[in-house]
């Protein structure tokens, strides 16, 4: 299970303890909850102490991010904290995009008009698009956090692929570097990724793939990338020299031409994310792909996105990881609305301004718990508060959303920070 994160009395981090320890400690009064996500308690008469080497992992990922807290005890390295940061890249370009349409539409209708003003703004240098950019800044966001709860003495992070040809010969270059051992490795992993590592035909996941061509090269067909699928030995087989459209799937060519989007962004964040750690001061050690998925067979673990941050790196081949650690699900959902006020299905508004963000000390997002005594909405509800300037919120809960709760029977144990929070059951 996770370890709990602990601070002194100065807010200094110190060692991360056991569950039942820092249960031990809030009974007897010597410790207080300072934080519930990511859980931390808050020592009230310690000040320092001893710490192990403490290292922070990262995977990154463009939808998912792993992240694990590893420490070098006595008998070995031992992940003690895990969380998969899910990120809302894609959700900012709908909203983007969204938003263009919205102003290119308005100056075809009867409004006022609005020059358009795209030819008076630079790019700074290392730009990047608002989507990839909340990429990164939500880890960066964590490490940040991370830091101020845990004694971390070095990082960790999967920064470039694996490359045997470079590897063999360092001095490879040209032609003859895109026809060596790489390019075979490059591609299968390219189809890997593409095709979500199952047979393209039947979806078979757990069975040996082979690099199939859509279109035979006994008829026309080509090495290209759009021309090659994955599939497993029987599917390979019974297709034989028909077209992936005469063998009865005539959507896998439209699906083959499809860009990878997701390593697209990964390789445009991946180095704005190694210099903004190297902000920290701290000991980066950098891994490979390849890397992370042999330290991960070697060690039996599944496909994970926490665990291949477990065992990114050289660092991770040898990390234990109890059975009972569940990650910690963080996904990103922004901070709070820009928008002034609602408006309808015509875009002409129907609500006011808002005029105050906090409400009797609550803001819409906080996390709360309700104990109503009496009346006909008794009893206990825990979830986010959605604030009124009556004073009357609504609270979203796991059964749904109640309505009318006075802010006097809520007591805040979480502040908006701009992510939601849930555990998912262990490595099994």
């Amino acid at each position: 299970m996770q370890r709990v994160l602990v601070i002194d009395k100065n807010k200094q981090p110190l060692m991360p303890c056991h569950p039942a320890r820092a249960r031990h400690l809030l009974k007897q009064g010597k410790a207080a909850v300072f934080r519930k996500y990511p859980f931390t308690i808050i020592l009230k008469d310690r000040e320092g102490g001893d710490t192990q080497a403490v290292q922070v992992k990262i995977d990154p990922g463009s939808k998912t991010t792993g992240i694990a807290i590893v420490a070098n005890f006595k008998r070995g390295l031992r992940a003690i904290w895990v969380a998969e940061l899910t990120h809302r890249g894609q959700q900012i370009r709908d909203a983007l995009l969204k938003r263009r349409q919205l102003r290119r539409g308005r100056r075809s209708r009867k409004t006022r008009y609005r020059k358009p003003r795209f030819l008076n703004r630079r790019r700074p240098k290392g730009w990047l698009a608002p989507s990839l950019k909340s990429r990164v800044r939500n880890i960066w966001t964590w490490l940040k956090r991370l830091n101020r709860f845990v004694p971390i003495t070095n990082l960790a992070m999967e920064l470039t692929r694996f490359d045997t040809q470079k590897m063999e010969n360092p001095e490879i270059s040209g032609i003859e570097y895109q026809q060596g051992t790489l390019q075979g490795y490059e591609v299968r992993e390219y189809l890997l990724e593409k095709w979500g590592h199952k047979c393209a035909y039947c979806g078979a996941v757990h069975a040996p793939l082979q690099v199939e061509h859509i279109r035979p090269k006994s008829r026309g067909g080509s090495n290209r990338i759009s021309n090659l699928t994955l599939a497993c030995a029987d599917c390979n087989q019974q297709k034989g020299n028909r077209t992936a459209a005469e063998f009865g799937y005539p959507n896998i060519q439209t699906q083959a031409k499809k860009p990878l989007k997701d390593a697209a962004a990964m390789n445009a964040t991946r180095w704005a994310l190694f210099r903004q750690m190297e902000l920290t001061g701290l000991p980066i050690e950098t891994g490979t792909g390849g890397q992370t998925k042999f330290n991960r067979n070697q060690q039996d673990y599944p496909k994970k996105h926490w665990l291949d941050a477990v065992c990114v790196g050289k660092s991770g081949q040898h990390v234990f990881v109890h059975l009972g650690l569940s990650p910690l699900i963080i996904s990103a959902s922004g901070r709070s609305s820009r928008q002034m006020c609602r408006v309808d299905k015509y875009g002409f508004p129907r609500t006011k301004a808002k005029q105050f963000k906090r409400v009797k000390g609550f803001q819409t997002g906080d996390m709360v718990k309700a104990i109503v005594a009496n009346g006909k909405k008794t009893g206990t509800y825990v979830g986010r508060v959605a604030v009124r300037a009556s004073g009357s919120f609504n609270i979203k809960t796991a059964q749904g959303t109640i309505q009318g709760i006075s802010y006097k029977y809520c007591q805040p144990q979480h502040r908006s920070d701009g992510y939601a929070y849930s555990f998912v059951s262990a490595t099994g």
